[in-house]
């Protein structure tokens, strides 16, 4: 009798672990998976457009090294990676934006658009995809029904909904709530 009883045990714990996924727990599992996928792309695209980033601040660098027509660095720059002129006197020219900082303003400005342009486009594809999966929650919750009309107040048609508000539609297009004495 005890085989017999513990053989029952085992076989409705065996079936109850081993039970189906409910469509909840599929969808849920599904949106997850979507949702890890679009996260990993969003990931790949920022990671490309900083490489891009980074590559086009080195090409703006590259073009702003002054060079003779020779190949030698000329005189009238600090650093031919920096591109600041000088003065005759050797000092930075001030004329020039962050000249005192030895960068070259036109290859900043150039170098810092493509990283903004970089962060946008991973922005937005973080945003699609956070987007996507609070559509797929939202779709997946009951379906809502419409409230009931139950009689008339002022002339306007009274709805009750859900949890037992009564109220009816205003002018403006608004609901308006009947309390429980009228």
């Amino acid at each position: 009798m005890k085989k017999l009883f513990l053989l029952c045990f085992l076989l409705v714990f065996i079936a109850n672990t081993n039970a189906q996924e409910t469509k909840a727990e599929k969808a849920k599992a599904k949106t997850e998976k979507a949702a890890k996928k679009k996260k990993e792309e969003a990931k790949e695209v920022k990671e490309k457009a900083e490489k891009k980033a980074k590559k086009e601040e080195k090409e703006t660098k590259e073009k702003a090294t002054k060079l003779k027509k020779d190949g030698t660095p000329d005189k009238r720059f600090k650093d031919a990676d920096a591109g600041v002129p000088l003065k005759k006197d050797g000092t930075p020219d001030k004329r020039f934006k962050n000249a005192d900082k030895g960068d070259n303003a036109s290859a900043r400005g150039e170098a810092k658009s493509a990283e903004g342009k970089a962060k946008a486009a991973a922005n937005k594809t973080e945003a699609k995809v956070k987007k996507e999966a609070k559509e797929r929650v939202s779709n997946e919750k009951a379906p809502r029904t419409p409230d009931k009309v139950t009689g008339e107040y002022k002339g306007k048609k009274v709805f009750t909904g859900p949890r037992g508000g009564r109220y009816y539609i205003n002018s403006n297009g608004n609901k308006t709530y009947i309390s429980d004495d009228k």
